[in-house]
């Protein structure tokens, strides 16, 4: 996400404008800081004296006043923190910043090419079947069915002669996405983990909103992997972990598992680094910095193999281009036939949210 910052003028928005864009910097700031407040208004200030972003008809005491009457921030013995709205809000300038970004993508209606009981009729129609709404009766149709055998004169209406409008066929889809919070998120300057937070925060706003009946999961794994709840994901940081791969993958499956056999099922991985850690059957970590080790990584391909499967495709988004790395992802995405993305900090929304729609029109077959 970037932001072009230039000299206030009056006349570029109005109050409300310019209210509602400070907010969803604030926003920004906020999930960059990881749910620190104080330190995102401390950068906010800053970037307002540099760039004049306020003056005095909006001051930083007026804003703050702002954030607490719309409920987004709130006082506590700590100091200021966020509230669920502002957790929310956050989820929502995430939601539509990636949107916002987005070139061409397919429209986003979540129907598959498949036609069954859904609720969106279609112009074409079929022979009535137990279960089929009676409201999808196509009149014309079954009428000119009666005429035709019978007659005007002699009108019966007979099973055989209801037909119904096709609908298109809407499937649940349950999504795990994985977030790499190992050292490298952060490694040499460059703010990684950010982005791959974005992106959560968007989908999960998405799921939420428009597709209510989904289920979206969310793991994050370094040194082990950790089921991780929407409001938490704000505060996510990066911690000194290893890239236990296998930890998350095997953890993702067991989700999905739970979620039975009649939902599309997939899982999204967020990473930028090798496979590095394992666990040993007698619980202890075994880890491995340098290259590829084949001890690491031939357990990690044999969980990407158990996906396969229990038909659960893979999508690997990579947000760095190491040799190592890409090596390794061409195997594991062999090994799950799943894909794989090499994308830049930039596009990373942008790719995320194209294939899930488009994976969400797919019905996988059985």
């Amino acid at each position: 996400m970037r932001f072009r910052y230039s000299q206030w003028r009056p006349e570029s928005a109005t109050d409300e404008q310019r209210l509602q864009q400070l907010v969803s910097l604030f926003s920004y700031l906020t999930v960059q800081t990881s749910g620190d407040v104080e330190e995102a208004l401390e950068w906010l200030k800053q970037l307002a004296e540099e760039y004049g972003l306020l003056d005095e008809n909006m001051t930083m005491e007026d804003l703050m006043s702002k954030l607490r009457e719309m409920g987004l921030i709130e006082d506590a013995k700590a100091g200021v923190k966020l509230t669920g709205k502002g957790i929310q809000r956050i989820r929502q300038d995430a939601l539509r910043e990636i949107f916002t970004s987005l070139k061409k993508a397919p429209s986003g209606g979540h129907e598959t090419p498949y036609t069954g009981s859904g609720v969106d009729r279609l112009s074409e129609t079929k022979k009535f079947r137990f279960g089929d709404q009676p409201t999808n009766i196509d009149l014309t149709s079954t009428l000119t069915n009666a005429f035709r055998r019978d007659g005007i004169d002699d009108f019966t209406l007979k099973e055989e002669d209801l037909e119904v409008y096709e609908t298109e066929h809407q499937t649940t889809c349950a999504t795990v996405l994985m977030i790499d919070i190992s050292h490298s998120m952060i490694l040499y300057g460059e703010d990684r983990i950010t982005p791959a937070k974005q992106v959560a925060l968007a989908l999960s706003e998405l799921i939420l909103t428009r597709f209510p009946k989904d289920f979206i999961a969310l793991v994050t794994f370094g040194d082990d992997a950790r089921l991780v709840s929407i409001n938490e994901l704000p505060f996510l940081t990066v911690g000194p972990y290893h890239t236990n791969t296998r930890a998350g993958l095997q953890l993702a499956r067991d989700l999905l598992r739970r979620r039975g056999g009649n939902v599309n099922k997939q899982i999204f991985m967020v990473t930028d680094g090798k496979p590095s850690a394992i666990f040993e059957p007698n619980g202890r970590l075994y880890k491995n910095s340098f290259g590829l080790d084949p001890r690491i990584v031939n357990k990690t391909l044999d969980e990407a193999v158990a996906c396969r499967r229990e038909r659960i495709p893979i999508t690997t988004f990579m947000v760095a281009r190491d040799p190592y790395l890409v090596n390794f992802v061409e195997e594991l995405t062999k090994a799950n036939q799943g894909r794989a993305y090499y994308s830049s900090l930039n596009t990373l929304g942008e790719f995320m949210f194209v294939d899930y729609i488009r994976n969400r029109r797919k019905k996988f077959s059985r």
